[in-house]
């Protein structure tokens, strides 16, 4: 099984940008689709953005949609999510996952904190 760590959360402004990444150990990184969760405070974890391994292709949220841009880069076998325009109700802790039934192959997560 791949295992995922994220980085780059920190405590940011409102308005303020912030790179996360994930890097992948395995070898079947280039071949699996990737998503992007979180969870906030209370809350359930939540879908943000996804991309694909065959045709790179991205889906977004609707929450963040327009804000935030997922990419991968397969040679460096990383994930990322580049997130602008941040708001207080994206704090969370942001995970990188497969498509597992509940996201369970997930990382142990990074905390972003907007305020």
């Amino acid at each position: 099984d791949v295992q995922l760590v994220e980085s780059g959360g920190g405590l940011v402004q409102p308005g303020g940008s912030l790179r996360l990444s994930c890097v992948a150990s395995g070898s079947t990184f280039s071949t699996i689709d990737l998503n992007w969760i979180r969870q906030a405070p209370g809350k359930t974890l939540e879908w943000i953005s996804r991309i694909k391994s065959d045709d790179g292709s991205t889906f977004y949220a609707r929450s963040v949609r327009g804000r935030f841009t997922i990419s991968r880069d397969n040679a460096k076998n990383t994930l990322y999510l580049q997130m602008n325009s941040l708001r207080d109700e994206d704090t969370a802790v942001y995970y990188c996952a497969t498509d597992s039934a509940g996201y369970k192959t997930r990382g142990p997560g990074t905390q972003v904190t907007v305020s």
